[in-house]
């Protein structure tokens, strides 16, 4: 759990420094860093695309994966609880940065394959690395939306934490290509995060979020098939 632990101290000092500069941060510059965030993100969902769709075995799950989840989270009304939530305790647009954050954080491939490789293999690496890259990307992120970054730390160590525990319980069944797939739909939320920020095209990402759990479900119903 070490690079879980330092992965999300990284956020949370981060987002301690970008708040700071946030107050100093004419609002130019905060439209052009608001900019940069949604190229970033649009760039990271699009790189997760080319890599992870070509290998994929499966190659309609993710169309079913958005479908399916997106019914699911807008029946249930995600993204405006979310936001109501997230409005009763601060100011802004902070519900908005705070989704983008907890996507960029959480659905990538270091931040899925670290724990996996942290459990199965003591590797370390992803997550150093990934903690670096966070920590940059949460100082950006907060002196915009403020010190409520932070709370993607949380998110992110009960997400990794949970791989981690998993792939330690299930270590003989943890798939690629599940892992591969749900790379694959998190790109797609994330590009859609950055077509929110640029303001090119409003995405409820939020309902869109439980397209993540079909692959596991269709893979579990998969594995029980074959037995």
């Amino acid at each position: 759990m070490f690079g879980t632990i330092f992965n999300t101290m990284m956020i949370i000092v981060g987002s301690i420094i970008g708040s700071i500069f946030k107050k100093g941060i004419k609002d130019e510059y905060h439209n052009i860093l608001m900019q940069a965030m949604g190229l970033v993100a649009m760039g990271l969902g699009i790189n997760a695309l080319v890599q992870h769709l070509p290998s994929s075995k499966y190659p309609v799950l993710f169309i079913v994966s958005l479908a399916v989840g997106g019914l699911l989270g807008q029946r249930l009304n995600l993204e405006s609880k979310f936001k109501a939530l997230v409005n009763k305790y601060s100011k802004g647009n902070l519900a908005e940065g705070l989704s983008t954050a907890i996507l960029l954080f959480c659905i990538g491939t270091l931040s899925i394959l670290g724990p996996v490789e942290a459990a199965l293999n003591g590797d370390y690496s992803y997550l150093l690395a990934n903690g670096m890259l966070d920590g940059i990307t949460s100082i950006v992120l907060a002196s915009n939306f403020g010190i409520g970054i932070a709370i993607a730390g949380i998110v992110l160590f009960v997400w990794q934490g949970s791989i981690y525990l998993i792939t330690i319980l299930m270590e003989n069944s943890i798939n690629n290509d599940l892992l591969n797939e749900l790379t694959i739909v998190g790109g797609i939320l994330i590009l859609g995060s950055g077509l929110s920020i640029l303001g090119i095209k409003k995405s409820n990402t939020l309902n869109l979020l439980p397209s993540l759990i079909i692959p596991p479900f269709i893979f579990l119903i998969i594995h029980l098939a074959h037995l």
